[in-house]
């Protein structure tokens, strides 16, 4: 059966920042057309493979109130509970962090976790390992943003370079309102996106589990908050 919303995913028009690496390829093959042909072939497949790569579908975020979903697309590959990156500000305590990996074959563009106020953006220099390392989200170069949320605690989404990606775009600032499902920003050609939650708060996907970014339900503060406490 034909699969119409892949089909509109994968067709969806590129996100503004890809259209200098497009037209790049594009001019490329204008130029293949005057010396050498083969170079035609090259930026055309260079210019579809950077209209691909920077889709930017539309997604439907859930609008209950507390919830935590995924700021990008791609694949669980780590649930575990660690202290926060010490740039975040945030206490040096262990909380909930799901770290996302993304091929480059998924959408790249990043989303806001969650409703509230952007506190901080700090930007990390640092290594470039494979982005499914378990040690990028320590090592590698990042830019996080701490989040106040209106139903729970603050949240951090982190974007990280990997071995191929080495260009970090956020277009968010301290101080803006937040809504979750949206753009801030991206990271080029493959990378790693780590969400960690408020204190108390568990997350609701698996490692292995795959995401859609703005969609995907990563955890509910709100029904967390409800819920009573053991030996109630």
């Amino acid at each position: 059966m034909l699969d119409v919303a892949a089909m509109r995913a994968t067709l969806a028009p590129p996100h503004p920042a890809g259209h200098p690496f497009i037209l790049g390829g594009v001019a490329v093959a204008a130029v293949g057309l005057l010396l050498w042909h083969p170079l035609t072939w090259l930026g055309v497949i260079f210019a579809l493979f950077c209209a691909f790569f920077f889709r930017d579908p539309e997604r439907v975020t859930p609008s209950a109130p507390g919830l935590v979903v995924a700021p990008a697309d791609g694949r669980v590959v780590s649930v575990a509970e660690v202290a926060p990156p010490a740039e975040l500000g945030l206490p040096a305590q262990p909380v909930w962090r799901v770290g996302i990996f993304l091929s480059v074959l998924d959408v790249h563009v990043n989303r806001f976790p969650a409703d509230g106020t952007v506190l901080r953006v700090v930007y990390r220099p640092g290594q470039f390992l494979s982005a499914g390392d378990p040690r990028a989200g320590e090592a590698n170069e990042r830019n996080g943003l701490v989040l106040e949320t209106e139903d729970g605690g603050p949240v951090a989404v982190v974007q990280i370079a990997g071995q191929i990606a080495r260009r970090i775009v956020c277009f968010a600032s301290a101080g803006e309102a937040a809504r979750a499902g949206q753009r801030f920003g991206l990271i080029r050609f493959g990378s790693r996106v780590d969400v960690y939650l408020p204190p108390g708060i568990a997350p609701r996907v698996i490692e292995g589990q795959r995401t859609v970014g703005g969609e995907t339900v990563l955890a509910d503060m709100a029904a967390a908050a409800q819920a009573p406490a053991r030996g109630e």
